[in-house]
C-alpha cells in the first residue's frame, strides 16, 4: 500500500470537527517526530489522544502503518468500550494491545488528553533494572518520585489488567512497564511528547553510565525533589508547549505531508 493510497480520503476531513481534525493533525506529527527521534518499533507500540468534546472517544494508530507514515487520515477513532467510531482512510485494524492500554488511561485520567506507549531499546533495558530510574542526570530528576511502575504479565490483552495499570500508574504523567517499556502521559500532545523525549533520554543516560562500571555520584533527596518540582506542569509552564511550534517545524521540514 502506498504513502499516496494512505493519503487519499477526501471526506474524512468532512466528517469531523474543526477541532478533532487539529487533534488529528498534531497527533500524526507527533507519531513522526517519533520516527525522527527513533523512539519506533517497526510498526508495533501507539500514542492516542482524546477526541476534544468528547473524553469517552480518544484517536489511535492504524496497526500495520509506520510511524513515518501517519496522517490525520489514517487514524482510528475509538470509545472506551472499543467501538469503531470512524474508521480511516487504510486496510489495517487498530492494535488491540493499544486499545488495553490506552483506554484504561484515558478512562482513569480525565486530566491527560494523550498517552505514548513505547519499547525503545533503552527503555526496556531500564524496565528490566530492579533499581529502576535513578536520579544520575537533570534529565533524569524531572521524574524523581513522579514515574509509577508496573509489573509485566504478558501481552495486554486482557481487560482486568487495565485497573492494575492505571492503579500503577497512580497521580503521575510516566510510568514504566516493568520488562517490557515505558509510558507517558500528558495534558496534551505537547506534553506528553516532551515526556517521552525526556524519559526516553534519561533512560539513555542510566545505560551509558552503568555501562562505565563506575560508582555513582547522586544527589540529595531534597536536591532532587525541588528540580523535580520544577518541572512539574503547575509551576513554570507546562513543558511541550513552548516547544512544540519548533516540533511542527521539524516534521514540516524532513517528512511533510501528516496533514493530509
Amino acid at each position: 500500500m502506498s504513502v499516496n493510497a494512505i493519503r487519499t480520503q477526501p471526506s474524512l476531513r468532512d466528517q469531523v470537527s474543526a477541532e478533532e481534525w487539529d487533534t488529528r493533525v498534531n497527533l500524526a506529527a507527533c507519531y513522526r517526530l517519533m520516527a525522527l527521534y527513533g523512539m519506533t518499533d517497526l510498526i508495533y507500540n501507539h500514542i492516542s489522544a482524546r477526541v476534544p468534546g468528547h473524553p469517552d472517544q480518544f484517536l489511535i494508530n492504524s496497526y500495520g502503518l509506520r510511524y513515518s507514515e501517519m496522517t490525520a487520515s489514517s487514524l482510528y477513532k475509538i470509545d472506551h468500550q472499543g467501538n469503531v467510531l470512524l474508521t480511516p482512510a487504510t486496510d489495517y485494524d487498530f492494535n488491540p494491545a493499544g486499545f488495553v492500554i490506552h483506554s484504561a488511561v484515558h478512562e482513569a485520567r480525565s486530566d491527560v488528553d494523550c498517552v505514548i506507549h513505547t519499547h525503545t531499546r533503552a527503555g526496556m533495558a531500564v524496565s528490566a533494572m530492579k533499581c529502576g530510574l535513578l536520579p544520575i542526570a537533570q534529565t533524569s530528576m524531572r521524574f524523581y518520585n513522579r514515574v509509577g511502575y508496573h509489573d509485566y504479565e504478558g501481552v495486554a490483552l486482557d481487560l482486568d489488567e487495565r485497573q492494575r495499570l492505571v492503579a500503577d500508574l497512580g497521580p503521575h504523567y510516566a510510568m514504566i512497564l516493568r520488562n517490557h517499556g515505558l509510558l507517558t502521559c500528558g495534558l496534551n500532545i505537547a506534553h506528553a511528547f516532551n515526556l517521552m523525549y525526556w524519559l526516553e533520554n534519561s533512560c539513555k543516560v542510566q545505560v551509558d553510565v552503568m555501562n562505565a562500571g563506575t560508582d555513582l555520584q547522586l544527589p540529595s533527596d531534597e536536591v532532587c525533589e525541588k528540580t523535580a518540582r520544577l518541572y512539574d506542569p503547575d509551576v513554570r509552564r507546562i513543558y511541550g508547549e513552548l516547544e512544540w511550534e519548533a516540533m511542527l517545524r521539524q516534521v514540516d521540514a524532513q517528512n511533510p505531508g501528516y496533514d493530509q
